[in-house]
């Protein structure tokens, strides 16, 4: 007895809060939890009633599709209702559903050896349905609660993707047809859009859906025109006729009748299939210029889409596979700062722990203090906290009309937090710098940086390694790790002989690098990877380079005048001297090997080339090596002085950049060819 009366008091808590939440992400556009959160207290919601089918009711929040339409705006009642979608939070519930579906299909009478399913993206965005009469424009609506939507044709009008009318040569044009879409804001422009309402001193948005939200639901349509929504459409409501027997055929006559249909939905027969289509948009969804947070799998039948119908506000013939949320709320404690390897000061969030894409994040990357500023962070600021893919987690930005007055604004300090000194701050120059060259911090970064994979490439001497080896007194330079033995290593906490004999050997091999790694591995202000291979060319050796002038280093192709200034200062400098000659004495290489330097007489000498996209058997390091030893040169972004642009899967805009200034397009054979003559 005291068991039910538990689980009445949690059911009709959960519906309060349910309803609370949806309140504030329906009608208010201004959520106070993340969506994973929602999902999490709804699950529960459902489990219990499941358990307890007494407790049930036609009011709960379970029973209904969505939230009430605002007032301010006239309401219109959908032809045909815009349903939910049931969630597969897991490959486990993925297939749970497929079998579900698989029976009753096969009750329905199908054959299943000819079911197929289609796999589009879950874009983030805000749903709308559009009524057309004779191919015309006549309703916009937002879901509303699925039955009733807000009217808000006159802002859909001003959305370019939006039709105003079929295209000429549509075929069928039914009587009257109602289209069912997303609108959402592009993440650039979601970026773009915070920032200027935190420099206006407006509320910001927590995240693009919204802000789409936001932007639609305005009352005056020249607000929603100044915003770049865009759209995608996916699917029909009621249709005057039914002319349609897959919803496949529905995608191909929405894109013929001038709907945006996105490009990379799928067709699938199998679960394997379906699960590899799933997977896939998991693993690219941080390419796209807007948010998913998920697959949507449908049958492709209509006619058995109605077979199976809707069971509550779910229709059984499809699910939407839920992809771990790419953004979260979470407050930000406290911003440290780092000292990098050249003694800048780089600022970090501290954050309260919050899973984010899969992951619990508890710090995130600021920039520097120019982005504190422009976005207005503040230490005890609720943030919006972003992380898609393998990218490090980046604060977009505060939530300002949750703030209470105790948030503290950000100033960078006037001492080194490692080793006391004032920092400096060039003219010019966002970052603040500590300039004292012993400083802690600045000596552990430096070597890091140094037997880090893209420098010295030392197998086994990870960060941790370093900083121990530092707190050990066993190192205090890039020069000090050449006289580490195995015993050395060995001695270390969970270091074993077999472990310090691999470091050794890892040591070992790293002295006869390419002379470039050794030049980048240094660590010279402004050298990156590209630089330093310039150099490499230009001058063959250390010794050379040494006593070249700064103007004589400024005349190399590519080499501008604070490069070369940098360059020069590093070289001459006392201290960096003695460690270049430690390197040296330790075997390390200081010279290009023969032939090295006579890459500039290659296929490719003298051009310049961009890669773009990810090529089918050459990684972006190997391909930046082997146009380097033909002699030519990869830069980052496409000019008029591109000789040209090699093409792998998923090129970004430097594709249509290529073809706007006619620049040469090459795929991996054509650079194997051009490379290799």
């Amino acid at each position: 007895m005291a068991g039910d009366q538990e689980a009445v008091r949690r059911v009709e808590e959960l519906r309060a809060l349910v309803r609370h939440h949806e309140y504030r992400y329906y009608v208010l556009d201004s959520p106070e939890i993340s969506d994973s959160e929602y999902d999490r207290l709804f699950r529960e919601l459902q489990t219990l009633e499941a358990a307890h089918p007494e407790l049930l009711t036609p009011d709960s929040p379970t029973q209904r599709i969505g939230g009430a339409p605002l007032a301010g705006f006239h309401q219109v009642r959908h032809l045909e209702p815009m349903l939910s979608l049931a969630n597969a939070k897991n490959e486990d519930e993925l297939r749970a559903w497929h079998a579900r579906t698989m029976k009753l299909a096969q009750e329905a009478g199908a054959e299943l050896g000819d079911l197929q399913f289609v796999l589009e993206p879950k874009i983030d965005g805000l749903a709308i349905s559009l009524r057309y009469e004779a191919g015309k424009l006549s309703v916009g609506a937002t879901r509303g609660n699925g039955e009733v939507g807000e009217d808000v044709t006159q802002n859909l009008r001003t959305i370019g993707t939006v039709p105003l009318a079929f295209l000429p040569g549509a075929d069928p044009v039914p009587p009257v047809v109602e289209v069912r879409g997303e609108v959402y804001l592009p993440l650039e422009a979601f970026s773009r859009l915070n920032e200027q309402r935190i420099a206006a001193r407006e509320s910001t948005f927590a995240n693009p859906r919204n802000a789409a939200a936001g932007s639609l639901r305005q009352l005056d349509p020249k607000v929603t025109a100044s915003r770049p929504l865009s759209t995608w459409f996916y699917g029909v409501g009621n249709v005057e006729g039914e002319f349609f027997e897959r919803h496949s055929e529905v995608l191909d006559w929405l894109k013929k009748s001038g709907f945006r249909v996105n490009p990379e939905v799928r067709l699938a027969r199998t679960l394997p299939e379906i699960e590899k289509g799933c997977r896939w948009w998991e693993e690219h969804r941080d390419r796209l210029d807007y948010d998913i947070d998920g697959v949507v799998v449908k049958l492709d039948s209509r006619e058995l889409q109605a077979a199976l119908g809707a069971v509550g506000r779910d229709p059984r013939w499809a699910v939407a596979y839920k992809f771990a949320p790419s953004t979260a709320q979470t407050r930000l404690i406290h911003i440290g700062i780092n000292v990098g390897r050249t003694g800048v000061l780089n600022p970090y969030a501290i954050l309260e722990p919050v899973e984010v894409g899969g992951v619990t994040v508890g710090q995130a990357t600021l920039h520097n203090e120019a982005d504190i500023q422009r976005k207005d962070l503040r230490e005890g600021d609720m943030v919006i906290l972003q992380r898609a893919g393998d990218v490090i987690p980046q604060v977009v930005a505060p939530l300002t009309d949750l703030r209470t007055g105790a948030e503290k604004v950000f100033r960078m300090p006037e001492d080194c937090p490692s080793c006391g000194t004032a920092v400096v701050r060039a003219p010019g120059e966002v970052a603040v710098r500590c300039p004292n060259p012993d400083c802690p911090a600045r000596r552990v970064e430096a070597v890091k940086h140094f037997v880090s994979k893209a420098a010295m490439d030392i197998d086994g001497v990870g960060d941790k390694l370093v900083e121990r080896l530092f707190q050990l007194g066993m190192v205090k330079d890039s020069a000090d790790v050449y006289l580490l033995s195995a015993e050395d290593l060995a001695g270390l906490e969970r270091l074993g002989d077999k472990s310090a004999a691999n470091i050794i050997g890892a040591i070992e091999a790293s002295k006869s690098r390419p002379f470039a790694r050794v030049l980048f591995a240094l660590g010279m202000p402004h050298v990156g990877s590209e630089n330093a291979e310039l150099l490499m060319r230009r001058f063959g050796s250390m010794d050379r380079l040494r006593d070249a002038s700064a103007e004589d280093i400024g005349q190399t192709p590519g080499i501008g005048p604070i490069i070369a200034e940098s360059v020069f200062d590093y070289v001459h400098d006392p201290r960096n001297l003695s460690l270049i000659a430690r390197l040296a004495a330790a075997g390390v290489t200081m010279a290009a090997v023969e032939g090295a330097a006579a890459s500039a007489a290659g296929p490719l000498a003298g051009k310049t080339l961009v890669l773009t996209g990810t090529l089918p058997g050459l990684s972006r390091q190997a391909a930046t090596g082997l146009i380097e030893r033909a002699g030519g040169k990869v830069t980052g972004a496409v000019t008029a002085k591109t000789d040209y642009v090699v093409l792998g899967a998923e090129p970004g805009s430097k594709l249509d950049r290529a073809r706007e200034l006619g620049t040469e397009l090459l795929d991996e054979d054509g650079l194997r060819r051009v490379a290799e003559a």
